[in-house]
């Protein structure tokens, strides 16, 4: 069975399929805050849909972080390090990307388990 929750003409925000929970890529609240605000921000909305979808940042498989300019590396990963809990960290990779709009830093795309 197939859940698609927030759903509009080109993505739903959350997949849920038997035990995996997909998230589409997130982004900051306040694209115009610097890298390490906008980093925050979206780990926070990441981790809220996570809950709504009965899953937690504890039961995360698999990230994809993508970077505007992959010299923020340094700095993304010091918030990044701070909301992963210890001894839960998932597959990860980030890469440098051009973002849907100029003034976003940051997109994180997460897999967890339910």
């Amino acid at each position: 069975m197939i859940t698609r929750i927030d759903t509009n003409a080109r993505a739903s925000k959350i997949v849920i399929h038997n035990d995996t929970v997909y998230l589409s890529g997130q982004v900051p609240e306040d694209p115009s805050a610097d890298l390490t605000t906008q980093t925050q921000s979206t780990l926070s909305r990441v981790e809220a849909l996570l809950i709504e979808a009965g899953s937690s940042k504890e039961k995360l498989l698999s990230a994809t972080v993508y970077l505007r300019d992959i010299k923020d590396f340094a700095a993304m990963n010091e918030v990044w390090n701070a909301w992963v809990p210890e001894g839960h960290a998932p597959a990860r990779a980030c890469v440098e990307a051009r973002l849907a709009r100029q003034e976003l830093l940051v997109e994180i795309c997460v897999i967890a388990a339910k």
